[in-house]
């Protein structure tokens, strides 16, 4: 299933979920991103590679609307979202994973997981959620922030496939993680992209992105440097390792 996604969207025949053109993006008045396109499949996994500071995660945050200051063209489904508020967004069927987590500390695993209100038919119930996260499962009493770092990522993930959106913006799943927990991470991200979702992630770990995504964008500088296959990334590897500084 995972090969025959992936080979449709290589190909070019899957229909294109997420249009961004000549994005450009501020924190106030110091402008980050410059002109930024790239398009996005439906059952595509797409990485944002780069160096910390390049604009990965601003790319993310300004298609989620958390920056007010942006110009260009982000469509979603062909509907444009520059002018949507972050709320609006999310009810078209975009959810946001940040790099933080964002896990209630006050909160069981149950209760972090239920928080998040249903906006799209189609999402993943409870029991749904904790066979596929069989690690949650076995915590579901426990508070949210005394579970591992992998467990907190793996809950913070499990959330946002409750609410019905089928565009999920991933921001440095892997960071800050122990080897066999990444694995683990990258295992249930392709579970997950098996079940027909749609992926944008971040990611500075480049082992990482090649082992899970169709295609990579590289973000030097709030540009776009580079678009590869994963077979191109592959023949370009030494290449790219300049771009994250490795």
């Amino acid at each position: 299933m995972r090969e025959a996604a992936l080979s449709n969207a290589q190909a070019g025949t899957a229909p294109v979920m997420l249009s961004v053109n000549n994005l450009n993006a501020w924190y106030a008045e110091s402008k980050v991103l410059h002109g930024v396109s790239f398009d996005l499949r439906e059952g595509e996994l797409l990485t944002l590679i780069g160096r910390n500071g390049a604009g990965k995660t601003t790319t993310l945050r300004s298609i989620m609307g958390l920056l007010r200051k942006r110009t260009g063209s982000i469509r979603f489904k062909n509907e444009e979202l520059i002018g949507r508020r972050t709320f609006e967004i999310a009810r078209k069927g975009i959810a946001y994973c940040p790099e933080e987590r964002a896990i209630f500390s006050s909160l069981s695993v149950r209760e972090n997981l239920l928080l998040p209100p249903v906006l799209q038919p189609g999402g993943m119930s409870e029991d749904e959620l904790l066979a596929t996260f069989p690690n949650l499962k076995a915590r579901a009493s426990s508070q949210g922030t005394k579970l591992s770092g992998g467990e907190q990522q793996m809950l913070a993930i499990a959330r946002i496939l409750r609410n019905g959106s089928r565009l999920l913006l991933l921001d440095e799943p892997s960071e800050g993680l122990a080897p066999v927990v990444v694995q683990e991470i990258r295992d249930l991200i392709l579970k997950i992209k098996e079940k027909g979702y749609t992926i944008l992630l971040v990611e500075q770990n480049l082992r990482f992105a090649r082992r899970v995504a169709d295609r990579h964008v590289v973000i030097e500088n709030g540009k776009v440097a580079d678009i590869l296959t994963a077979a191109e990334l592959e023949k370009s590897a030494d290449r790219i390792k300049t771009y994250l500084g490795v």
